[in-house]
């Protein structure tokens, strides 16, 4: 391959791969049975709470069982999902309530 074709291979690659992470991304936030409060993201919710329930989620719901879903909110990107999640889980367990 010429490096003219080596390049152009090299973009269709880099664009196959952007294509396959559009999408939506979500970040949840789960009231466990002993009152904690535990947030993640995913890019399907029904099968990552499936998962939680199931044992297999975390080890943080394996230990104290989510009990239900108290907020889900869509992102466009990653990035702003592990974003929120991260200034979710600095509230206090009071805003987390609210």
């Amino acid at each position: 391959m010429k490096g003219g074709a080596r390049v152009a291979a090299s973009k269709k690659a880099k664009n196959k791969k952007s294509e396959k992470k559009k999408g939506s991304y979500y970040v949840y936030l789960l009231l466990c049975d002993d009152g904690s409060y535990y947030t993640g993201y995913t890019n399907n919710v029904a099968s990552r709470l499936e998962r939680h329930k199931k044992g297999r989620g975390a080890r943080y719901t394996k230990m104290r069982k989510p009990r239900k879903v108290v907020y889900v909110k869509e992102f466009r990107t990653r990035a702003a999902a592990t974003m929120r999640e991260r200034q979710i889980k600095a509230l206090t367990h009071r805003e987390k309530m609210n």
